[in-house]
């Protein structure tokens, strides 16, 4: 599934231009760019930008911060861990600390069932591109 900066925008909770300025700070997030030059975003996109801002704005991470925490995670194998514990979805989640170094990474929220945050996902989604057409289209089939 891929979504567009705004679908992204409105599930992490972030204006766009945050989001492009994420882009420039951090490398890892790269979303392709459709035929008509739209920014797409996969779903593990969004995951780590739901990382990212759960570093930055929760935990009060500096970008750089953020940046090095972000690679430890991956020399370590937290990041797959983080991504596996999210059900490899879109989930609300931070590093948490559990030690004095504050490196481990655990999530924010209450565990929520994979399949269900899919299906939630799923019709955030949905409901999104159906805001973009006229009402009238809506019920008419």
């Amino acid at each position: 599934m891929f979504f567009r900066i705004g679908d992204v925008a409105e599930i992490v909770g972030v204006k766009t231009y945050v989001l492009r300025y994420w882009e420039t700070e951090f490398p890892f997030i790269a979303p392709q760019k459709s035929a008509s030059g739209q920014r797409i975003y996969r779903r593990s996109d969004v995951d780590t930008v739901l990382l990212i801002k759960g570093l930055l704005y929760d935990r009060k991470y500096s970008i750089e911060g953020a940046r090095q925490r972000i690679q430890e995670m991956r020399k370590s194998g937290e990041l797959k861990n983080y991504r596996e514990r999210s059900g490899a979805g879109v989930a609300s989640a931070s590093a948490d600390s559990s030690s004095a170094t504050g490196s481990a990474a655990g999530a924010v929220t209450p565990n929520v069932d994979p399949m269900l945050r899919e299906r939630a996902l799923a019709a955030v989604s949905e409901l999104a591109l159906l805001a973009r057409q006229p009402i009238e289209t809506l019920f008419t089939a």
